[in-house]
């Protein structure tokens, strides 16, 4: 079994955070993942700016930040720590409504694309990225980030 621990920093956030905690914990299922653990926090706008300033010395806010656990060996019968994905409800709140999306979609979106990012995806070269496009879909069922800025769909594994 899974454990999510979520928290809402950001004003009226708690619903969509616990929504959040739930859609990962089913993500993690459909990634055959089992006995972990993963931190999910939503903040607002300045607060993730804070973070990426802190952290990735960008200082601009941003729509979500991953930071996978140090590979630390787990006590026996403890779960294995993935990592925190720190999400703005803000900026998903101005592109869902840019992109005449539900914010839960877009919410979903940034939730995919941070957890893969945990697990070791990523988007800096051209295989990385189609990879980490394909794995977005496969989880969300329709393009995430990595495929909205290739342009291009990407095609899902047959399973």
């Amino acid at each position: 079994m899974n454990h999510v621990a979520y928290e809402a920093r950001a004003p009226r956030a708690a619903t969509a955070a616990r929504r959040l905690a739930t859609l990962a914990r089913t993500y993690l299922r459909a990634l055959r993942l089992d006995h972990c653990e993963l931190s999910l926090t939503l903040v607002t706008d300045p607060q993730i700016r804070r973070i990426n300033r802190r952290w990735r010395q960008i200082d601009r806010p941003t729509d979500v930040l991953s930071f996978p656990s140090a590979a630390v060996p787990t006590a026996p019968g403890a779960p294995r720590s993935l990592g925190d994905v720190v999400i703005s409800i803000d900026t998903a709140r101005a592109r869902a409504s840019d992109e005449q999306r539900p914010v839960q979609a877009e919410l979903a979106r940034y939730l995919a694309h941070g957890l893969l990012h945990v697990l070791g995806h990523d988007h800096h070269q051209p295989a990385e990225a189609r990879r980490m496009a394909r794995a977005e879909r496969e989880l969300l069922g329709s393009a995430g980030l990595v495929e909205a800025a290739l342009g291009k769909p990407a095609r899902a594994r047959a399973r």
